[in-house]
C-alpha cells in the first residue's frame, strides 16, 4: 500500500452515482477512517455497513476532518455546502478541501481565495470515466493544485482513480475536465447524427459504428456512448443525464466568453440538449439526444 498522508480522518460528502463507490475505495484502501454525510440515508447505510462512520451534518463533518472530499452534483450544490453552516464557517488553518465534482472555475478560484485568506486551502480535482470505473478504481481525475499540495493529496486519489494528471494551480483541473465533456458532447452528437441518417440509408448502425472503429473515426465516445447507449436505444435514468451534460456545458460557454472566444460547435450542443430536455429527457443518460435527432 501507498504510504498515505499524516490526515487522521477523511470527511466524504455527496454519496451518489459516484460519491458512494469513491467513498467505498478510499475505506477499504486508504487505511484511514473515513466520516461521510449525504441528504440520503440508504447510501450511508450502505457505507456503514463497509466501515464509514456516518456524520450528523456538513459542519459535523468538517469540524471532525483534516481533509474534505466533495463529490456534488454542480457548482450550485457545492456552494450551498460552502456557505451557511457549512465549509467557510467551521474550516481550520490545515485543512484542505478537494472537490470531485465539476464546476465553474470562476467559483472554484473564488472559493480557493476566501479559505487562502483562513490558512487553509482548496483543490479541484474533477472525475472522469464511468460508474463501473468509480467501483474497480480506475477513474481519471484532473487536479488543480499547488505542486506541493497535490504530492500530498494524491496517494489518498490513487485509492480510487489510476490515471491523475496534475494539470496546474486552483482551477486547472476543472478547465481541463470541462474541455473533455465538451469534446465529449459533441462527439456523441456526431454519432447520433451518423447513426440517424445510417438507418434511413439502408445502414445498420451496429455495422456502422463496428465499422468506423476500425479508422480514423474511432473514438472511446464510439466505443462507449455510441456502441452500449446510441446503438441499443438504452438512456437510463441514474446516469450522466441531458441536464448535467447541459450544466458541464454551460462551464465551457461561460470558459469561452471570459476569453472572448466563440465557440460555435459547443453553442450549437447546448441547444441539442436543451431540445432534449423540453422534450422531456432531462433525467435519462445525455446520449437520448440520438432519440430526438431521429424524431426530426
Amino acid at each position: 500500500m501507498v504510504v498515505m498522508s499524516t490526515y487522521k480522518t477523511i470527511g466524504f460528502i455527496g454519496l451518489g452515482v459516484m460519491g458512494e463507490p469513491i467513498c467505498r475505495n478510499l475505506v477499504k484502501k486508504s487505511g484511514k477512517r473515513v466520516l461521510a454525510f449525504d441528504l440520503s440515508p440508504e447510501p450511508l447505510a450502505r457505507l456503514r455497513a463497509d466501515g464509514t462512520d456516518v456524520a450528523a451534518s456538513v459542519a459535523d463533518v468538517i469540524k471532525q476532518s483534516e481533509l474534505l472530499f466533495l463529490c456534488l452534483p454542480s457548482a450550485k450544490h457545492v456552494r450551498a455546502v460552502f456557505e451557511g453552516d457549512g465549509i467557510l464557517k467551521n474550516v481550520r488553518s490545515g485543512q484542505v478541501v478537494v472537490d470531485l465534482g465539476t464546476s465553474s472555475v470562476s467559483q472554484t478560484r473564488d472559493f480557493a481565495r476566501q479559505l487562502q485568506a483562513k490558512g487553509a486551502a482548496w483543490a479541484d480535482a474533477p472525475i472522469a470515466r464511468t460508474r463501473q470505473a468509480a467501483q474497480d478504481g480506475t477513474l481519471s481525475v484532473m487536479v488543480g493544485a499547488t505542486p506541493a499540495l497535490y504530492a500530498e493529496i494524491e496517494p489518498l486519489i490513487r485509492c480510487f482513480a489510476t490515471d491523475i494528471t496534475h494539470c496546474g494551480e486552483v482551477g486547472a483541473g476543472q478547465v481541463t475536465k470541462i474541455l473533455n465533456n465538451m469534446v465529449l458532447f459533441e462527439t456523441v452528437n456526431a454519432l447520433a447524427e451518423a447513426v440517424a441518417v445510417a438507418k434511413h440509408n439502408g445502414v445498420n448502425p451496429k455495422l456502422l459504428l463496428d465499422t468506423l472503429s476500425k479508422g480514423s473515426a474511432d473514438s472511446f465516445a464510439l466505443r462507449n456512448h455510441g456502441m452500449k447507449a446510441i446503438v441499443p436505444g438504452d438512456f437510463p435514468e441514474r446516469a450522466f443525464s441531458t441536464e448535467y451534460a447541459l450544466k458541464d456545458l454551460s462551464y465551457a460557454l461561460e470558459l469561452a466568453s471570459d476569453a472572448g472566444i466563440r465557440i460555435r460547435g459547443a453553442e450549437l450542443i447546448g441547444k441539442v440538449l436543451q431540445e432534449a430536455i423540453d422534450a422531456g429527457s432531462g433525467d435519462n443518460y445525455f446520449p437520448v439526444i440520438a432519440k430526438h435527432i431521429d424524431r426530426l
